[in-house]
């Protein structure tokens, strides 16, 4: 069995959804496509698609042997191309994790004008704002709003985000203004669950010197639009990184407080497993972001 061929036949079936289909794609026969599959299963041991009269679908071995074989495959394309063309474009799939504020408010209007310049690039986006594991799930680039990289992966600076506190002129009516952290303590406040710190929000003062307060959050969640919506209903007190809330803070809706306070800027990372070979897919996607993003991020301009 031609291993390589059984891979492409399979990669074609899954994305075609049909034996038919997929051999049409191939230039073969149905019979053809059925007898690689075959093989294919009868050589790993285990079945990768369930098959009924109406439709497939991949089985738990089908979905982990999908993906392996679509990066394969690109990759294989890749590599060849470097060889026949210097001037080869990037093609392929590019699986991109991203946080989900972040991802819908600063890089979706972005993927257009790369899809224009990069059209053999087939964009996956995952947006969730847990810590994923780029090597374990099958991630060629994730976005990530941190203070460090992490072990294992390769990252590069794309721009700063700065976080600020605020709250609703109609929270603040007929309430004293907080001026340094121990103040908070009198306020209702809005906390992210996802923070570091916890309730315990850090802050510095002009010489950098820090300042941490545990302050009373009568309401959390791990998500930068929710904590946003609940500000401007006048709920409480929050701290968000001026990409979410930039727009709020120029028009009013939100007012920034403790102006001898600030909190410490965190870094926008596009990070990547450590590898010797970058493809360049990635590599042109991490180059129009930092083109994009460099110098003062768009959200701060």
């Amino acid at each position: 069995m031609d291993r390589l061929r059984a891979y492409e036949v399979f990669v074609a079936v899954v994305k075609r959804g049909s034996f038919t289909r997929a051999a049409d794609a191939l230039d073969t026969s149905p019979a053809n496509v059925t007898r690689y599959i075959v093989e294919l299963e009868a050589h790993l041991g285990t079945r990768l698609l369930n098959r009924t009269s109406r439709r497939l679908s991949l089985t738990s071995g089908g979905e982990a042997l999908y993906e392996r074989c679509v990066a394969i495959l690109d990759d294989l394309a890749e590599t060849e191309g470097l060889v026949s063309s210097s001037t080869a474009e990037p093609r392929g799939r590019l699986r991109i994790n991203a946080p989900l504020s972040f991802g819908v408010l600063q890089l979706a209007p972005l993927w257009p004008e790369f899809m224009r310049r990069y059209p053999d690039v087939e964009l996956d986006v995952s947006l969730v704002d847990r810590v994923v594991d780029i090597v374990d799930e099958g991630y060629d680039l994730a976005i990530r709003i941190s203070r460090a990289g992490s072990m294992g992966n390769a990252a590069r600076k794309l721009a700063a985000s700065r976080n600020v506190l605020c709250a609703a002129p109609a929270y603040l009516a007929g309430r004293r203004l907080p001026e340094r952290p121990a103040d908070l303590g009198e306020h209702r406040c809005i906390g992210y669950t996802y923070a570091a710190s916890g309730d315990e929000w850090q802050f510095l003062d002009a010489d950098e010197k820090p300042h941490n307060v545990r302050v009373n959050c009568h309401m959390h969640t791990n998500n930068g639009d929710t904590a946003r919506a609940a500000a401007l209903s006048g709920l409480g007190v929050i701290w968000q990184p001026t990409f979410i809330i930039g727009d709020d803070l120029r028009a009013g809706r939100l007012v920034a407080l403790m102006p001898a306070f600030h909190m410490a800027d965190i870094d926008v990372l596009a990070m990547y497993p450590s590898r010797r070979h970058l493809s360049s897919r990635v590599r042109v996607m991490i180059d129009y972001l930092v083109d994009v993003m460099g110098g003062v991020a768009p959200w701060d301009r």
